[in-house]
């Protein structure tokens, strides 16, 4: 299941990464332990978030986009 829609939203698995990454999980097996995702599609929905503009990708961590802080206020 894609964590982005066609339309450019998140979906639920797509918002449940964007609000383990705002409670401070920064990497893909953070963000699984958190969510309770594998970790294969944590990888795979944070490649669709960093396409979408809702996550951006330094090395190996993560951090949301003033775009996707927006989405979750």
């Amino acid at each position: 299941m894609p964590c982005v829609s066609p339309d450019g939203k998140p979906t639920k698995s797509g918002m449940a990464t964007l609000s383990a990454i705002m409670d401070g999980a920064s990497t893909p097996k953070a963000v699984s332990e958190k969510t309770g995702q594998p970790l294969f599609k944590v990888r795979s929905g944070l490649r669709d978030l960093v396409k979408a503009e809702l996550v951006e990708q330094t090395d190996q961590t993560y951090r949301l986009t003033p775009k996707a802080r927006q989405l979750l206020t």
